[in-house]
């Protein structure tokens, strides 16, 4: 007998053999493959005499072309807030920060760095490294210039 919750949860059906008892999971989700799997047997199981109206057909194609669009723009929104995060993090260069540690604790120091990583953009401070995510307070470092020609670092 199959199982389901609800449209959002798994599906299980259990599966028999030879004395075996096992359980396979479906999917929770349709993606625009079953979409169009679905259109495909819909349109092979329907009646000749029956056909299915034009009006339904642009309808579910609209549907599709949506969900498709939908999806595209979920990507380009994760990819955009990843390149905000870079930037606000090549902000921070040269700042003083206060950043919280991993015990919670507040951290102050000016960020020497910034590097990537699979959860996004961390601050270097004193070769310790904060996810972006971490900081408190961002203060204005002023420039410090040379008072003399002498103070400038050799010519490459």
């Amino acid at each position: 007998m199959s199982t389901v919750s609800n449209i959002a949860s798994t599906a299980q059906t259990p599966t028999f053999g030879y004395g075996e008892n096992t359980v396979r999971s479906i999917k929770k989700t349709l993606g625009s493959d079953d979409f169009m799997k679905l259109l495909a047997v819909q349109f092979q199981s329907q009646d000749p005499m029956k056909p299915m109206e034009d009006t339904a057909f642009i309808a579910q194609m609209a549907q599709f072309s949506a969900l498709d669009q939908s999806s595209s723009m979920v990507k380009e929104m994760a990819l955009l807030r990843a390149d905000q995060q870079t930037l606000t993090a090549s902000g921070m260069l040269g700042r003083n920060v206060t950043v919280e540690d991993a015990d919670g604790l507040p951290v102050t120091g000016q960020v020497s760095a910034v590097e990537s990583t699979a959860d996004g953009p961390v601050l270097v401070i004193d070769g310790v490294r904060y996810p972006v995510s971490s900081v408190q307070r961002v203060e204005y470092t002023p420039p410090v210039y040379p008072s003399t020609t002498a103070d400038l670092p050799p010519a490459a």
